[in-house]
C-alpha cells in the first residue's frame, strides 16, 4: 500500500473530535471531498464539516474493510458506526460505505458512496417506519 493511502487507514480508524488536525496530513490543501450530501472544496472547509460532525454525534468511528489500490487511485470499503441523540433513540448505527480516492503524495479528490436513507432518514423515529416499508414492499 502507498504510504499517502496507510496513513488515510490508519488515521480514519483512529479519527474523533479530539484529532481532526491530522486531516492536515491525509488530505491536500485544495481537496475535494464529496458524498451524498455535501461538496467541499479545500481542507479548511473540510475541518469545518468534521467539526461540525463530530460536534453533533456522541460516537463516531470507522472500520476499514478493504482496500484496493492501483495507480494513485484507491477504493477503500468501509463501515462506519456512530450514535446521534436524534437518531435510532441514541443508539449505534452502522452503514457501509466505500470511498473512492485520488492520491499523490496526498489525498487530492475524496468522494464517499453510502446509501444516505439507512444512515438517517431510516433512523427518524416516523420517517423511519415509512421508509422501512417502502423498502419492503419493493423488495417483493
Amino acid at each position: 500500500m502507498s504510504p499517502a493511502l496507510t496513513v488515510f487507514c490508519r488515521e480514519y480508524q483512529r479519527l474523533s473530535g479530539n484529532n481532526l488536525q491530522v486531516l492536515r496530513e491525509i488530505y491536500a490543501p485544495d481537496i475535494c471531498f464529496s458524498d451524498p450530501a455535501h461538496h467541499i472544496q479545500g481542507i479548511a472547509a473540510l475541518l469545518s464539516y468534521f467539526e461540525g460532525l463530530f460536534a453533533r454525534v456522541t460516537s463516531c468511528r470507522f472500520e476499514i474493510e478493504q482496500v484496493m489500490e492501483q495507480d494513485g487511485e484507491a477504493f477503500v470499503r468501509w463501515q462506519m458506526t456512530f450514535a446521534h441523540p436524534r437518531l435510532n433513540g441514541g443508539r449505534e448505527v452502522s452503514v457501509p460505505g466505500v470511498s473512492h480516492l485520488r492520491f499523490a503524495g496526498q489525498v487530492h479528490e475524496h468522494k464517499d458512496y453510502f446509501d444516505m436513507g439507512a444512515m438517517l432518514y431510516e433512523q427518524l423515529p416516523l420517517l423511519g417506519g415509512v421508509i422501512r416499508g417502502l423498502k419492503r414492499r419493493l423488495g417483493q
